[in-house]
């Protein structure tokens, strides 16, 4: 098991940011590519920014290229999603996964809520003015 815990939601005015943060108790991510997801109130999750295991990839659902970046930090401990230009569309929940592959695939990142193995339980945010 990897506990994943989502933080740094809130309520924000269109055109601001957030960043959102993504961390595993205990855990390193370095093995790890992670995902991020966005659910709308009443619509299904989706895949909105991915980065690989060995963080030289990443990867952008469209409506979130250009104001959206993932990242992963030196200690490969945090996974962030630095939000900006956020819009009312941009509302629900997000959630971090991740998915251990073979070395072989360290390269390799997917924006597909199948490919992930352990998921966190979300961060709310709202964007609204």
């Amino acid at each position: 098991q990897l506990p994943l815990v989502e933080s740094g939601g809130g309520l924000v005015q269109p055109g601001e940011s957030l960043r959102l943060s993504c961390a595993a108790p205990g855990n390193t991510l370095e093995p790890y590519h992670i995902g991020w997801f966005h659910q709308a109130p009443g619509k299904e999750r989706e895949g909105v920014a991915c980065i690989s295991a060995s963080g030289d990839t990443t990867d952008y659902v469209a409506s979130a290229n250009g104001r959206f970046t993932i990242s992963r930090d030196n200690a490969k401990t945090t996974v962030y999603l630095q939000m900006n230009s956020l819009k009312p569309e941009d509302t629900g929940g997000y959630y971090c996964a991740a998915a251990r592959l073979p070395r072989s695939f360290r390269d390799i990142c997917s924006l597909t809520t199948t490919s992930y193995h352990y998921w966190g339980q979300g961060t709310q945010v709202a964007v609204s003015s």
